[in-house]
């Protein structure tokens, strides 16, 4: 019979890390005599990261002395002690490929429930003093579990562990840690993790994401069940071609549309609706490259690529295009790429945009119209007046070709020839009073594009409106939010060449192209992370090691080296930045 060894407990501290501060509850002691196990937390204990950890269905984290003694002699550690691991619960017994999901046991006075492997994180290499860490224990196929707490009650250090229930399926920890995490997805496999009642919510949208991928095949390539980045196909050409410009079309006071074709005038491929394309100019012969994304504004599938571009007061991207660039010019051109893309559910769309946020919506609409699509379809856009209304009769000729087609169009300022009923729909700024007043159906899929603050807005607006936050999707023009968790935020400048270079910098440079920057890469950084991170260039990461997929990130243009190599390879097209260094000069979708 499996035997409780110890309880461990701790509260979450700042622990200093890398320069910052982490706000962590990894560290775990032993405790002595009954403590009470309650629905969310051992009394005593405490999770810094509510997002990563914790909750009903991540209660109590259990770790095997086996495992204990398997990493000892791996590692080549006497070091441990109990709570090593981070774990509540250090047991004799209960092996990861032998406990399964939906097993049930009873410890002392409490009944508990075994819901997901572990979740791998940073914070157990800094616990452990080994960045590795997270990695290994998938690897390994020893990532512990957790356990939803169904009856509350005492437990102790020596307490026995009586099985009372199997789960159903009779799938280990180990093994659906290795269907996540690994690269082999077997449909049977997952179509049996998903009749598993007890598994988390977090583990079951992994799996039916993954379910999804396998049953659409395709070409789309990566781990659906980890990122979104695998939902698209893969680029459809390696770095940059010349595409020349066929047109150039003013939308409005603000707004320049160029067309871009194949130069022998074969037709491109065609991209998904939402996606952008990334340009690659030389303003300055002697100066460095100006790297700019654009979403593509024309109809998916037309045999050339339409972008529209905002003319900014100082765009170096902009002010190049608007003032250098001419029929019959050409621009390297990397290929689309983005998973903003139109979804194939069956239900009402709505296309919210601001200004230039139209561009990636209106892509959508083109899409929508050309199949004539019954589905109820709200396009609402908010721009100042008339004047810096682009796309406006455009989009009023694609609506009429949808059965069930709508618009509301919101002008701030309407100038006095603008025709109210006609040109917009209301005076002011686009507001949750305003989505409230148009009964959006809350089974909807929204599509939401324009200033980071109005899609905040609007976000919160439409889940007010009753849909679901999975049913909302945004685009970002600029720099990604970071996700770096546990860290203790602080005010970060804008991205910068490093303050401190580990050395000369006589590698390949490396591109951030949403920030705008590039530098030469130096070994001592270690990975395109720690360069990132060097530079203030917002990042996105939880693993560090090569495992969740957090940090995924498209690769423009070059190649890279992997040390550790994943344990799933990313998407075509895209990098794990967390475990890679350039191998010749690489551009970065950050």
């Amino acid at each position: 019979m499996a035997t409780l060894i110890a309880v461990n407990v701790g509260l979450p501290q700042d622990v200093p890390w890398k320069g910052r501060t982490t706000h962590t509850g990894i560290w775990k002691r032993p405790v002595t005599g009954p403590r009470m196990v309650r629905r969310l937390n051992i009394d005593g204990d405490g999770q810094g990261d509510l997002g990563g950890h914790g909750g009903p269905f991540r209660a109590v984290l259990v770790y095997q002395l086996d495992s204990y003694r398997h990493w000892q002699e791996h590692l080549g550690r006497d070091d441990f002690v109990h709570g090593q691991f981070g774990e509540n619960f250090t047991v004799d017994g209960l092996p990861d490929d032998e406990v399964c999901i939906g097993d049930q046991y009873r410890i002392g006075e409490a009944l508990f429930e075994v819901t997901q492997p572990r979740v791998t994180c940073y914070r157990v290499g800094l616990r452990m003093n080994e960045p590795r860490m997270p990695a290994l224990l998938v690897a390994h196929g020893r990532p512990g579990f957790y356990l939803k707490v169904l009856t509350e009650g005492r437990v102790q250090a020596g307490d026995d562990i009586v099985k009372i229930a199997d789960g159903p399926e009779g799938m280990t920890v180990a093994d659906m840690d290795a269907l996540l995490y690994k690269a082999d997805h077997p449909v049977t496999q997952l179509e049996r993790a998903l009749r598993i009642p007890a598994l988390s919510p977090g583990w079951r949208g992994s799996m039916r994401s993954l379910l999804d991928a396998a049953r659409g095949a395709g070409s789309s390539t990566g781990n659906a069940g980890l990122t979104t980045a695998g939902a698209a196909p893969p680029p459809a050409w390696q770095g940059f071609r010349p595409l020349a410009v066929t047109g150039i079309v003013p939308e409005s006071a603000g707004v320049l549309s160029l067309v871009l074709g194949a130069p022998d005038g074969d037709p491109l491929p065609a991209a998904l609706p939402g996606q952008f394309v990334t340009l690659r100019m030389l303003p300055d012969p002697q100066g460095p490259s100006v790297i700019r994304s654009y979403s593509l504004s024309g109809r998916p599938g037309d045999a050339s690529y339409r972008i529209s571009v905002k003319q900014e007061p100082h765009g170096a991207g902009s002010g190049y295009l608007r003032l250098h660039i001419a029929v019959h010019d050409t621009l390297d051109v990397a290929a689309p790429r983005g998973t903003f893309v139109l979804g194939k559910a069956p239900a009402p769309v709505v296309l919210i945009s601001a200004g230039v946020g139209a561009t990636p919506v209106l892509a959508m609409l083109h899409s929508l119209a050309a199949s004539e699509d019954p589905r109820p379809v709200w396009w609402i856009h908010g721009a100042r007046d008339g004047a810096e209304h682009p796309f406006a009769q455009e989009v009023r000729s694609l609506l009429t070709r949808l059965p069930a087609g709508r618009r509301y169009i919101a002008y701030s300022s309407p100038r006095d020839g603008d025709r109210l009923g006609e040109d917009y729909t209301g005076v002011g700024r686009l507001s949750g009073a305003v989505l409230s007043g148009l009964d959006l159906p809350p089974e909807a899929q929204a599509y939401v594009c324009g200033p980071i603050a109005f899609m905040d807005d609007m976000t919160t607006a439409l889940a007010d409106c009753g849909l679901d936050p999975s049913r909302i999707h945004t685009e970002v023009f600029g720099s990604v939010s970071a996700i770096t968790p546990g860290v203790v935020p602080v005010d970060a400048p804008a991205p910068h060449t490093p303050a401190s270079p580990p050395g000369p910098g006589t590698g390949p440079s490396v591109s951030f192209a949403r920030s705008g920057l590039t530098v030469p890469w130096d070994p001592g950084y270690g990975t395109l992370l720690d360069l990132a991170e060097a530079c203030d260039v917002p990042v996105r990461w939880s693993c560090r090691s090569g495992v969740c997929h957090t940090c995924e990130t498209a690769l423009v243009s070059g190649r890279v080296d992997y040390a550790p190599d994943p344990i799933d390879a990313p998407t075509d097209g895209n990098v794990l930045i967390c475990c890679s260094r350039p191998d010749r000069d690489v551009i970065l979708d950050l």
